[in-house]
């Protein structure tokens, strides 16, 4: 969890700078999911197409022709015309007047495009509802000869694109120096409703809604704008007309006249994107919140938590699971809040929890394979490697610190060591001697390893195991004795070699006992080992001091009564008798293995 903190610290820098990336990610995902609605019925879209030109002459079309087509629409029964073009220059021909009497006749908008030319026309009545704001101006606006503008109202044609190039939010008001200028779609619906003022509801952040007279508050963002809806407006021809009922958005689909801007729905002319527009102000559309970068980043940082925690408390297998349905649940409320029209984006929120994901499973991971090397670096010299294997595919089967089990315990050593050790003194071969004992060692900690044991320790030349630690072995007792066996037929083979080197004699020592125990990590923090202790350790080690020497040097394995309790019913022992040992008042019954 610690490291998930940094990271997720560095994943909200890309929010908190707005960095470009991820602003154009955010905007592709709301393409995507974003639905389209359908038309509100009340507009229709009139093309003049190539045929149409080719008809009339050509381009430009002269003004009259344009006060006919005017005419035509309104007898087909539109309720008011949209010319989204500029007239700057009168008509060569002279028909602005008769074009000016057929835009008179109707609610009828012109447009004016943003240029860079400071020059601004007159500014629409507003009433601003709370403080005042400053946005960023417009550069100024190229207008329509006085005969038209003054028989038609003016909209501003402007189309802001967001950083991947694409038209998305358009102002529904813009600022000038001088007060406020609406842009085309707003203006549409304006004159429509009879209104001649716009109201501008503000808050600390800018804009917080536009009013027209006849429709309810129209959301917008800090800015002024509205999200546009590319809803599929109805289109219709010169030839058709099927414009009954509606208000009719006209301009030029030949090629090389108007535009066309580039949209998430492809490339639009200004005719369609203003219609877009106005579709959009009568819709319920989605809207960015001014609090959006501070859900967006409380998301994060809950999600990224969320993961960390997730993983770190139900571990690898689990934590796929579980990172898949917390992912699936930010993904599902991203698109339900879409669905209400806040378009909060949850996709960096996605990819953090990604990152913190893989982050937190490579952690584990690496914690995984230390703790394997760990346990094969304490057990490799005392375990079986199949054992070692086992422990590193499970290492919960290894209980960490200390607790108490029943087991068997066995330790082992060279009787008779001195004449061994005194020859290689007389030879002046020390070297020699560690051959020799490591040897021997070697060939008695196969026997053990091979029949489930743990080596405990090397103490000279005595060797001291243990059985159903740290793997379970339900049989310790029967493998403890069999390895005792198995050392004294390894014995015998040994003593006949050694024999052959002209060394002394050698045997061995073995007992055996089974008891309860603590066994677990022994020591202090910085060097411990896994190890046993016990009472019944003890009496294991006071057994092996027995066997093989004195009256009893027949026997080169002596087990406890304890161990043979739980030997199985077709071994076959002898009791040796009672004997006293170090550190027990009562007497110990031993018994051989026959």
């Amino acid at each position: 969890m610690k490291w998930s903190l940094p990271l997720i610290g560095l994943l909200t820098l890309p929010l908190l700078f707005n960095a470009v990336p991820l602003q154009v990610l955010k905007l592709k995902t709301f393409d995507v999911f974003i639905e389209t609605p359908d038309p509100t019925g009340y507009f229709s879209i009139l093309n003049i197409t190539e045929e149409d030109l080719d008809a009339e002459g050509g381009y430009p079309l002269p003004r009259e022709s344009l006060a006919n087509i005017h005419t035509k629409l309104l007898e087909k029964g539109a309720i008011g015309v949209g010319w989204v073009m500029l007239f700057p220059h009168p008509d060569r021909l002279g028909g602005d007047d008769r074009f000016a009497i057929a835009l008179s006749s109707s609610p009828s908008v012109i447009g004016m495009p943003e240029v860079n030319n400071a020059f601004y026309p007159a500014t629409h009545g507003t009433v601003i509802k709370g403080i005042e704001v400053s946005l960023p101006k417009a550069a100024g606006f190229l207008e329509n000869i006085e005969v038209l503008k003054g028989a038609a109202s003016q909209g501003a044609i402007s189309a802001n694109v967001d950083v991947d190039n694409l038209v998305r939010q358009l102002p529904l008001l813009q600022q000038t120096p001088n007060g406020w200028v609406a842009s085309f779609g707003t203006e549409v619906l304006k004159i429509l409703g009879g209104g001649t003022t716009y109201q501008i509801v503000t808050n600390e952040n800018g804009i917080e809604m536009v009013r027209v007279r006849g429709l309810p508050p129209i959301p917008t963002d800090s800015l002024g704008r509205k999200w546009v809806s590319w809803v599929d407006t109805p289109q219709t021809t010169l030839k058709e007309m099927d414009v009954n009922g509606k208000f009719v958005f006209v301009g030029f689909t030949a090629k090389g006249i108007m535009p066309q801007l580039a949209t998430p729905t492809g490339l639009l002319e200004p005719h369609k994107i203003q219609a877009a527009l106005a579709e959009s102000i009568l819709l319920d559309t989605p809207q960015i919140p001014d609090y959006h970068l501070l859900v967006e980043l409380l998301l994060l940082c809950l999600s990224g938590l969320c993961i960390a925690f997730l993983i770190n408390f139900l571990g690898m297998t689990s934590g796929v699971v579980a990172v898949f349905f917390a992912m699936s649940s930010v993904g599902y409320l991203g698109l339900h809040l879409i669905g209400l029209n806040y378009l909060i984006d949850v996709t960096w929120s996605l990819i953090g929890m990604l990152f913190v994901a893989t982050q937190q499973f490579y952690l584990n991971f690496r914690k995984q394979f230390k703790l394997r090397q760990q346990i094969k670096k304490q057990f490799e010299t005392y375990l079986d490697p199949r054992q070692v294997a086992l422990l590193q595919k499970n290492p919960e089967l290894l209980k960490l610190g200390g607790e108490r089990r029943e087991m068997t315990f066995l330790f082992m050593d060279i009787c008779g060591f001195t004449p061994i050790s005194e020859h290689y003194k007389n030879k002046d071969d020390p070297e020699g001697l560690v051959l020799l004992v490591n040897e021997f060692l070697n060939k008695m900690t196969n026997i053990i390893l091979d029949n489930g044991g743990t080596i405990d320790k090397y103490m000279g030349d005595c060797i001291m195991a243990f059985w159903n630690a740290p793997l379970p072995c339900k049989n310790h007792a029967e493998m403890a004795v069999k390895s005792g066996i198995e050392i004294e037929e390894a014995i015998r083979d040994l003593q006949e070699e050694y024999e052959k080197r002209g060394l002394p004699p050698i045997n061995v020592g073995t007992g055996i006992n089974t008891g309860t125990c603590i066994v677990g990590n022994m020591g202090s923090e910085s060097r411990f080992d896994y190890s046993v202790i016990g009472d019944a350790v003890n009496l294991a080690a006071r057994l092996e001091a027995t066997a093989g020497r004195g009256q009893y040097i027949e026997n080169k394995t002596i087990m406890s009564r304890a161990t043979v309790l739980q030997l199985p019913s077709q071994w076959v022992y002898k009791e040796l008798g009672a004997i006293k040992v170090k550190g027990k008042e009562e007497s110990i019954t031993i018994y051989a293995p026959l």
